[in-house]
């Protein structure tokens, strides 16, 4: 083989390398980001959980205690804004800062209603000692401890994804193709700790 053909092995070599590295590393920043979707699917899910509970439970709650209305209200309200704000975030606007910080506020607040419920369920034994109210607050514990551990592999997820986009050489590839840092979800203060919703005796 003469030298020159030897030179363009090697350059055609080394650019088939070069390819095939760059379409390794974008197929592994898109699967990243769609395990961030994935993820916040997690979440949605689960808040949607405690937003179809909440019906059921101010119900039960309503049998027992009517004249907590103004309590009673404030989650129904609370939930009502929740159910939107759910169906207006999506992956596509899910990067967006002000978007996520909207999503959370509302779904602070409907924790705080049900905190604040809660406190009021106190006042009622019957209530308390009702088969469907126990189930409903089982549930509804469970639901909560779901919601905590779905947002922090949403946030472990964002963070492979983040991490990764921005090491060399893949941050070269990531601007090319337009790949963002996405946002974090960050939950209020104590958030990290699911609502006591058990009662005492």
């Amino acid at each position: 083989m003469s030298k020159g053909l030897l030179i363009t092995i090697g350059i055609l070599a080394v650019i088939a390398v070069i390819t095939l590295s760059m379409v390794g590393r974008y197929n592994g920043i898109v699967g990243l980001e769609e395990g961030i979707d994935g993820a916040w699917g997690d979440v949605e899910n689960q808040y949607q959980r405690r937003a179809d509970l909440i019906p059921n439970l101010v119900a039960t709650v309503k049998g027992y205690a009517s004249h907590e209305s103004e309590t009673l209200e404030a989650v129904v309200n609370a939930r009502a804004r929740a159910t939107q704000m759910t169906a207006e975030i999506s992956p596509e606007t899910l990067n967006d800062p002000a978007m996520l910080q909207r999503f959370q506020a509302v779904q602070d607040e409907l924790s705080s209603a049900l905190s604040r419920l809660m406190v009021v369920v106190e006042r009622y034994p019957d209530l308390k000692a009702n088969q469907s109210f126990l189930a409903l607050q089982d549930e509804l514990a469970g639901t909560e401890n779901r919601i905590t551990v779905s947002r922090r592999r949403f946030n472990e997820a964002v963070q492979g994804y983040n991490a990764t986009i921005r090491r060399f050489p893949t941050t070269i590839l990531a601007g090319m193709f337009g790949f963002e840092r996405r946002t974090y979800f960050e939950a209020a203060a104590g958030a990290d700790q699911a609502p006591a919703v058990s009662f005492g005796e």
